[in-house]
């Protein structure tokens, strides 16, 4: 009886080649945060809306040299004016960072390249807070620019009535309302349901709390631990001045924003794209 002979196993030829090619080196964070930054701008939509964000700006700034009383030609005034259109409009620039994956189909591409999707979706959190920062310091250049040229032309002294600190909440609070936008577009990733979400949580949302709290005393109670768009608006007053006050920004945060992130990011690493 022969015993059988064990042979080699076949190797195609050049895969000893193959099998021996060093490794390459992951994608570094640092270009992920360049090619994120670079996608929210290189659409149509994202030029447009900075297109639209500066356009806004400048007219905000003209309207309040134009019709605001003299006496309300300070740096607050043009500030608010010039960071309102900066608070509608930066959220959703996160919206669609995040949605664009999806309705333009480029996440076959992107999550294939970078396979770790958590890698790309924080590359593009760290790109969302940069550019709400970016936005702010915008808005306060366009505001000093505004308020020089309005005292000037009003003959009024030059009133600078924004503290370091209070411009800080407001950064702040800004920050907090682009992570609520971006949120909703890890959540939804569709970016009309994204944009329908936002308006209703900033706008319709806001206004039956309001009325909620007016109505009924035991909300008026719960609201500020509950209501994230109450006690992110009152950063725009300034820090929270006790420990209590800061509690329910962090319940409500937790609440309405990490909460739903986490639910978001958890759906994002397994849906399938398509």
């Amino acid at each position: 009886m022969s015993t059988p002979t064990l042979t080699a196993p076949h190797r195609e030829p050049g895969r000893a080649a193959y099998d021996a090619r060093p490794v390459p080196a992951p994608i570094p964070f640092r270009r992920l945060l360049g090619v994120e930054l670079r996608k929210m701008f290189d659409t149509r939509s994202g030029v447009w809306l900075m297109i639209g964000v500066g356009v806004l700006s400048a007219l905000a700034s003209g309207a309040v040299v134009l019709w605001a009383p003299d006496d309300a030609i300070t740096y607050a005034s043009f500030a608010q004016a010039v960071g309102f259109p900066m608070a509608v409009l930066l959220p959703v620039i996160a919206i669609l960072s995040v949605t664009s994956e999806w309705s333009q189909r480029s996440g076959l591409t992107t999550f294939t390249l970078v396979p770790h999707r958590g890698r790309v979706v924080a590359a593009k959190t760290v790109d969302a807070v940069v550019v709400a920062v970016a936005g702010m310091l915008v808005a306060a250049a366009v505001g000093a620019v505004g308020n020089l040229l309005g005292s000037a032309l009003a003959g009024t002294p030059t009133v600078w009535d924004v503290s370091l600190a209070d411009f800080a909440a407001i950064v702040l609070a800004n920050v907090l309302g682009v992570l609520i936008g971006f949120m909703l577009g890890v959540v939804l990733r569709s970016s009309s349901a994204a944009l329908v979400g936002y308006l209703v949580y900033v706008y319709a949302l806001t206004g039956l709390t309001f009325t909620l709290a007016q109505a009924q005393q035991w909300f008026a109670d719960l609201q500020p631990w509950v209501d994230f768009n109450y006690t992110q608006g009152s950063l725009f007053e300034g820090f929270p001045e006790t420990g209590e006050a800061w509690a329910q920004l962090g319940a409500t945060s937790l609440l309405w924003l990490v909460l739903p992130l986490a639910l978001g990011l958890w759906r994002v690493a397994r849906v399938e794209v398509k």
